[in-house]
């Protein structure tokens, strides 16, 4: 190729440095961890974060579970333009801003995938498929078959990533859970209040929110939590109406259809609104998501494509769906939590919240997926959902001291309001929001 006609490369990082919370490194040395491609000496990065590096015509990407990171490569007379962000929005408008709109469309853009880097090379075009390398294998079946050890190890992981967030955060900042007295928000409040008083921070600074739309169960249920505890001083009901809830706003905030996620993310939506009405300048805030996703808690028999088996076998099955390189695997939305993540970031994102947690960290998860789930169940599914709480409740003994309440598990659409309500307002059906998110984009 003459010089005059090679390819002249453009990259734009739309993803905000600020976002990122490492520890025990810069974010030039995370980069650079990134940059070398080495799996092992991404591993290391400790924190939460969404990076990229680049080396010439060599691009490499990588995120942490909570951290969603989107691309889209497009095309231009002088060479390939890639545009990195945490939205779809985002990448649309900087494409407009270029020229380059007509080429936008939600299902060309990439998502880049939890646990791995990739690796683009801007050759033009035809564009060259990214390379994958996974940087983080947890060992599966390196737990005991003692739920008390596996307890211990799993809440007091939980423990160490609560002390290493406290100690990056503002020491002046108020903390706030999003709460519903159910197993995994409950777990990560008792550990913050815990960890709080063993750094000597005042937990005066703690406080749970709970949304309440009037007809839900976890306002009883949060109450009923804490109370056990002599903890009742630290709850607050968020008052919420139907009015409130609005689904193609939700299909718009989250650029997702899934319906279970987009519920979610409306009570999510609707709970930040109403601390940031009530609060003005709040910002941090903690949550269990991730939890149910650990310790594989979700009904099998709501989803006609698993079994007990295909849970149980598959490395991390809930955090990154059937896997990179499977044919199942989407491209533009990547897979299990690692997809749906975005129904907690981004309702966080547009209230102006900073939201972690510690649920979603490598080390908690080494635990999870360490559990010999095979022997501890036998392929009995009922066994396998009483696993959680034994765990938790067992860990939360040993690392705390408190007896932790245990309700039966529900989703956080469920308990902020009657089934029925949500049901009354919010379709079940994934064509509905999938016709809503694409009419963002005629």
């Amino acid at each position: 190729m003459h010089p005059a006609d090679q390819y002249v490369e453009r990259v734009v990082d739309l993803l905000d440095p600020s976002l990122n919370r490492l520890h025990q490194l810069s974010l030039e040395e995370a980069r650079a961890r990134v940059l070398s491609g080495d799996p092992d000496a991404v591993r290391t990065i400790d924190g939460s974060f969404a990076l990229l590096a680049r080396d010439g015509k060599t691009v490499r990407m990588a995120r942490s579970l909570d951290r969603p990171m989107r691309y889209f490569l497009a095309k231009r007379q002088e060479g390939p333009a890639l545009i990195v962000a945490d939205r779809m929005d985002a990448i649309r408008e900087q494409l407009d801003r270029e020229g380059l709109g007509d080429q936008f469309h939600p299902s060309y853009t990439r998502m880049v995938p939890a646990h791995y880097v990739v690796e683009i090379q801007l050759l033009g075009c035809p564009d060259p498929d990214p390379v994958y390398t996974r940087y983080f294998t947890p060992e599966r079946n390196s737990q005991p078959a003692d739920l008390d050890v596996i307890g211990a190890r799993y809440i007091g992981a939980l423990a160490d990533e609560l002390a290493k967030w406290l100690q990056s955060v503002d020491p002046k900042e108020p903390i706030g859970v999003a709460f519903s007295g159910g197993i995994d928000s409950g777990s990560v409040f008792l550990v913050t209040y815990h960890v709080m008083k063993q750094l000597g921070i005042s937990p005066s600074r703690l406080k749970a929110f709970t949304l309440d739309f009037g007809d839900g169960p976890d306002a009883r249920q949060a109450r009923e939590f804490l109370d056990a505890l002599s903890l009742g001083l630290f709850l607050e009901t968020i008052p919420a109406s139907l009015d409130d809830i609005d689904p193609a706003d939700v299909v718009r905030t989250i650029e997702d259809y899934k319906p279970l996620d987009v519920e979610c993310a409306a009570m999510g939506l609707a709970l930040c609104r109403g601390i940031r009405n009530r609060y003005p300048d709040w910002r941090l805030m903690l949550d269990g998501d991730g939890g149910d996703e650990n310790l594989k808690d979700y009904p099998i028999e709501e989803n006609a494509e698993l079994t007990i088996r295909s849970v149980v076998h598959n490395l991390m099955l809930y955090h990154e769906g059937w896997g990179v390189g499977r044919i199942k695997h989407s491209l533009t939305y990547s897979g299990g939590l690692s997809r749906a993540y975005v129904r907690t970031y981004a309702p966080a994102r547009r209230y102006g919240f900073d939201s972690f947690s510690p649920y979603t960290r490598p080390s908690v998860i080494s635990v999870s997926e360490g559990v010999p789930f095979i022997d501890l169940t036998q392929y009995d599914v009922p066994t396998l959902y009483s696993l959680k709480g034994e765990i938790v409740r067992r860990g939360i003994k040993t690392v705390t001291g408190l007896d932790m309440p245990t309700f039966e598990k529900r989703r956080f659409q469920h308990g902020a309001m009657d089934k029925q309500t949500l049901r009354d307002r919010m379709p079940a059906q994934e064509a509905a929001y999938r016709r809503r998110f694409l009419s963002l984009y005629a």
